[in-house]
């Protein structure tokens, strides 16, 4: 990668490092507590989908802000009202005013990932937009993995782990806010619409929405269902951190798979082992240890993988014009469904125990593969000649920001 182009965005990657360190210890923080504080799991459940509706509404709201006061500016006000809506978690500890910040902290950490992917995708060329994003990618899930060992340094029943994550995000603007380059323009090209993708690609689209769920029961309830089982601090923070890393390591096997082999059958592969291991974990009623950490572990790197699977068979049916604004759309259908997945987790979860975590998994991941074996029966596969290349997971958190994030609010609705 050139050295210029490094020296051009390093400034952006180390502040979003940091964010990530703040916005990873903030999520499992806040699952962890509310189990101490006795908040009811559905109540825990709801309180954490409330940051996936600010993310929808963040993606909608940031780019008409960029266009108006710019991007550093964005950034800036964005990461202020996300410290202090953290601040004002550790002040007031009941679900309403934490359900009220979480959405809040969505609606400002989607604008700032807003601003950080568009301006990586301006600094970058076609021959290096894979390893630039690639890097980004490894920045966000080292922070987000990183984070979740910051638990074990500060007492989650304190409010010192609330002011260290409100720490973090404020310095996550000095870098940006101190770089001498200039910050990318803005497009605004057309839309796309959600009927006309679901009719090239009814099972990328059902993967993007699969995915939304079980990434943010993952994401989610995760720390819940750990405190439940009976880990202190230090094994939660282990917990997720497995979880969420091996994410990074799922991807280039599952890429390498998706790319010789036919799309839907690695989809059907992975939802089958997911939705297996899932059932086991469910069943499974040993003390927790190496096996389950292990177990779980894999169970999240298949999930987070079903979205990048998912893309790239949308990606298959679609011209090359056309791949900009289906991202978007899949970003919002993605970001819906995730909505959704912590409620119905926390409310079965609450009803039958934490092994609900597992079994909730599983079932989204068993109906999706049954999807895609009902689909290899009503359409041919994509010829090898005419496949995208694989693209790579996105996290729990990013915006997988490009020049179609730049539409008008009006046109994004009516497509």
């Amino acid at each position: 990668m050139p050295a210029s182009l490094i020296a051009s965005t390093w400034p952006l990657l180390l502040g979003m490092g940091i964010l990530m360190l703040g916005a990873g210890l903030q999520s499992t923080l806040l699952g962890v507590r509310a189990q101490a504080e006795g908040f009811p799991t559905a109540a825990i459940g709801v309180v954490m989908s409330c940051y996936y509706v600010g993310f929808l509404v963040g993606t909608t709201l940031a780019p008409r802000l960029i266009r108006g006061v710019g991007h550093v500016r964005v950034f800036s006000a964005f990461a202020a009202v996300a410290a202090a809506s953290t601040l004002c978690q550790a002040v007031f500890v009941t679900p309403v005013v934490w359900g009220a910040m979480r959405l809040v902290t969505g609606v400002c950490l989607a604008g700032i990932y807003v601003v950080a992917e568009s301006w990586l995708n301006d600094r970058a060329t076609q021959e290096t937009r894979s390893r630039l994003l690639a890097l980004y990618m490894v920045v966000l899930y080292g922070g987000l993995g990183a984070a979740q060992f910051l638990l074990l340094v500060s007492d989650p029943g304190s409010d010192t782990p609330f002011m260290l994550v409100a720490a973090l995000v404020c310095l996550a603007i000095v870098p940006l806010v101190l770089s001498a380059h200039g910050a990318p323009a803005v497009d605004t090209p057309r839309g796309v619409r959600f009927r006309d993708l679901y009719r090239r690609s009814p099972l990328g689209v059902v993967a993007v929405i699969m995915s939304g769920l079980m990434s943010s029961i993952v994401f989610s309830l995760g720390p819940v269902y750990a405190r439940q089982s009976g880990m202190d601090d230090a094994a939660i923070a282990v917990f997720m951190a497995g979880s969420i890393l091996a994410g990074v390591l799922t991807q280039y096997p599952v890429g390498m798979l998706a790319d010789r082999l036919e799309r839907r059958a690695v989809i059907a592969g992975v939802s089958g082992l997911a939705a297996a291991l899932g059932c086991w974990l469910a069943l499974w009623h040993g003390t927790p240890g190496i096996t389950l950490l292990l177990a779980a572990s894999l169970i999240s790197g298949l999930v987070l993988s079903v979205y990048s699977l998912g893309v790239s068979h949308v990606n298959d049916r679609l011209e090359t014009s056309e791949m900009v604004a289906a991202s978007s759309a899949l970003l919002l259908l993605n970001g819906a469904a995730a909505v959704v997945g912590p409620i119905v987790g926390g409310v079965l979860m609450e009803r039958q125990g934490v092994d609900a975590y597992f079994a909730t998994l599983a079932v989204i991941a068993a109906a999706l593969m049954v999807f895609c074996v009902w689909r290899r029966t009503r359409r041919a596969p994509v010829p090898r000649e005419q496949r995208g290349p694989f693209i790579k997971a996105q996290p729990e958190t990013t915006a997988v920001t490009d020049e179609s994030q730049w539409r008008d609010p009006a046109e994004r609705k009516a497509g």
